[in-house]
């Protein structure tokens, strides 16, 4: 049997009851594979004794003692134990809270195995956090490495490891491997059940690891078998190779009031040579807030103009396509290329005639939202797709728009600068063009942190700003206010900011409850400097380009990923005016949040903040948008096993260099659409392991 097939539920092991199988359920433990993945985050070495004298100042014990005796303190209801001991080398105390009954359990002069975390309390070492049991009665426990797991509800970690005992010795020990031998072999790694007994139960720190490697390693197979097909299939579907008029596009680039920066020319070069190529093309341009990756890409579209074939661009929002839209009209039209914008939005009798002129091939360039996945909407020669904000579109709909022509060449851009190991393993079958380069003239946004509670300093810099000219963005977590969270949320602020901060100037409020004309209508008078101060939701974070904008007040900055905070940040600096970010947090920051936004104010760097934002809060979201499969990894830790990664990836290649057409039958859903463009959703989760759970964007 195969962990993907062990699909038992979790409550037919002994000792797993309907409590215990609620709080197991509020970890994604519900079948016995979910359990054996259920994996630990920390180890504790007992292998080795630790007496009391080894932590005068307090730390980890593991020592055989000698109960001398027993005290109390407190009075009534609050009379708590105390239990005295002493080994070879010194003395120590249990403080057992709400745990008296252990006076009976272990006795004066009794010999107890203990092992506990120890303070100096008033000149003596004290825990009331320990293990203990009569000496020799369980030598496992003092003797080994004990996995330390998650909890939720009243588990714990005894029951914890009884219950993976039981999966281990009844099932695990017993299943076969999902992947190749050959990539086991390649670097010693261990089978699954010995990297499954390893991980749960290892004789030492380092045979943990090494089954917490092993594991790794299959999580990453299974991440990259579909991407790998995906690269070997679309590069199976040869064409007629062919050169493209650059006519077009030369007069584009001339017409430009600006020149444009090496990583722009870079980028449109290599893709030119990849619509060329004799199969189509796969790529990512990618590039830091800002750098001129639209641009690029419509230099790209007019090539597929010049040669009489259609493009179509798809953004996730009414309001970033129409902005796409604009910025098109206001570089293609006077070039003769005919526009069109496209989505649900638009009445019958507005549709009616775009989809007939596309159908035609009257239009070249079409730009719009999800609607462009329709079934009316046909083209006549769709030869180009380009995909913005690829990680907000599904792989079925991406799919769909694809199959509207005859394998177009792809091409997928990301607002998120993408790390190097991240790339590697969610666009491994996309060639990446990555503008480093930002235009001449732009300024480095300035940065600073603000206590909640001390925001006044920060409306005064933006009332002085306002009164120059400029304009500012204030931007919530919430759209409306919210009894459960003690934030503040867009829609009172707004009031606040037009009644009692800023009252002699316009205030606007946008969100994503608005209808799309509403949304439109306040974003043109923003742009127009009609509002002054726009008070928002995240659903400014992408797209919107208002040079006279300066200043970005992000409240309850720590409610915001690093690559939110950055891609906000970007909506000012856009402009030759020296631009200013204002993260206002909470006092009750945590260590990890005041380390995000140190990163914040110490760099505008994308892909350093990208690279900050993997190691301080994993991969799973660093997109913004949590997806099923979207590097939701138990056992791999990036950027850390970027070299295992690798290994997979050439293990993967060489496999299906081989026999293209494997596809075992316990890898059946790891098969990717060939058309469905790159991204980590199409990755299907290794077995045994839980889907992510979506969840982006405003909170309701």
């Amino acid at each position: 049997m195969y962990l993907s097939e062990l699909r038992i539920p979790a409550s037919r092991l002994t000792g797993v009851g309907l409590k215990a199988v609620r709080d197991f359920a509020s970890l994604g433990v519900l079948t016995v594979a979910d359990l054996l993945m259920h994996l630990p985050r920390d180890y504790e070495d007992r292998s080795r004794k630790t007496p009391f004298a080894a932590v005068r100042g307090g730390g980890a014990v593991n020592t055989t003692a000698l109960i001398t005796g027993h005290d109390y303190f407190g009075f009534g209801a609050k009379r708590t134990l105390k239990i005295l001991l002493r080994d070879e080398t010194g003395e120590a105390e249990l403080v057992c809270f709400g745990r008296n009954f252990l006076a009976e359990n272990f006795p004066q002069g009794m010999r107890v195995d203990i092992a506990g975390n120890f303070t100096l309390r008033g000149g003596r070492l004290q825990s009331t956090s320990f293990e203990m049991e009569s000496a020799g009665a369980r030598p496992e426990l003092f003797t080994s490495v004990l996995s330390i797991y998650p909890l939720a509800g009243k588990l714990s970690q005894k029951l914890l490891r009884k219950t993976l005992r039981q999966a281990c010795e009844k099932f695990a020990f017993h299943l076969e491997d999902e992947i190749p031998p050959e990539l086991l072999a390649a670097g010693g790694n261990l089978s699954l059940p010995q990297a499954l007994k390893a991980v749960h139960f290892p004789q030492n720190l380092e045979e943990a690891e090494k089954g917490r490697a092993s594991l790794a390693l299959r999580e990453f197979f299974f991440l990259q078998m579909p991407v790998a097909r995906r690269a070997i299939e679309r590069k199976a579907a040869v064409r007629t190779a062919r050169t493209y008029p650059r006519g077009l596009q030369e007069k584009l680039i001339k017409s430009l009031p600006f020149r444009l920066t090496p990583g722009q020319e870079a980028a449109i070069e290599e893709m030119r040579r990849d619509s060329e190529a004799a199969y189509p093309m796969a790529r990512l341009l990618q590039g830091d807030v800002g750098c001129g990756k639209t641009l690029a890409a419509f230099l790209a579209a007019v090539l597929f103009t010049a040669g009489g074939r259609q493009t179509a661009l798809m953004a996730p929002t009414e309001l970033l396509a129409r902005q796409h839209a604009d910025n098109a009209a206001r570089y293609l039209e006077p070039l003769g290329v005919r526009l069109a914008f496209f989505s649900g939005s638009l009445s019958a009798k507005e549709r009616k005639p775009v989809l007939a002129a596309l159908g035609a091939g009257e239009i070249d360039i079409i730009i719009g939202t999800h609607a462009l996945f329709s079934d009316d909407v046909e083209f006549r020669d769709l030869g180009l797709v380009i995909i913005d904000e690829q990680h907000r579109f599904g792989v079925a709909q991406r799919a769909r728009l694809f199959a509207k022509g005859l394998s177009p060449d792809l091409l997928v851009m990301s607002a998120t600068p993408i790390p190097q190991t991240l790339a590697l393993s969610a666009f491994g079958d996309l060639d990446v063009s990555t503008i480093t380069t930002m235009p001449p003239g732009r300024k480095p946004v300035e940065t600073h942190l603000a206590q909640e509670g001390k925001e006044k300093k920060v409306y005064d810099w933006v009332r002085r700003e306002l009164e120059a000219g400029r304009q500012a963005y204030f931007v919530y977590p919430l759209i409306e206010e919210s009894e459960a969270l003690a934030l503040k949320d867009a829609a009172s602020m707004y009031t606040r900011l037009a009644e009692e901060i800023f009252p002699r100037f316009s205030v606007g409020l946008i969100h994503s409850k608005l209808a799309e004309d509403e949304k439109r209508s306040i974003m043109e008078k923003f742009s127009r400097g009609e509002i002054a101060v726009l008070a928002a939701t995240s659903v400014v974070e992408v797209g919107v380009d208002v040079a006279n904008a300066t200043c970005m007040v992000i409240e309850h900055a720590e409610r915001f990923g690093l690559a939110a905070l950055h891609q906000l940040r970007g909506r000012v600096g856009r402009g030759a005016f020296q631009s200013y970010a204002f993260l206002v947090f909470s006092p009750e920051l945590t260590d990890v949040g005041k380390k995000r936004l140190r990163v914040m104010k110490e760099t505008t760097d994308g892909f350093r903040i990208a690279e900050e934002d993997l190691l301080l809060r994993g991969p799973g979201d660093l997109t913004g948008i949590r997806q099923a499969g979207l590097l939701d990894f138990r056992a791999a830790r990036l950027p850390g096993d970027t070299a295992l990664l690798l290994r997979a990836r050439d293990e993967v290649r060489a496999i299906l260099e081989k026999d293209p057409g494997l596809l075992l039958p316990q890898h059946a859903a790891l098969r990717g659409n060939p058309g469905a463009g790159a991204g980590a959703a199409e990755a299907a989760p290794a077995p045994g392991t839980s889907a992510g759970r979506a969840g982006a964007g405003e909170a309701r």
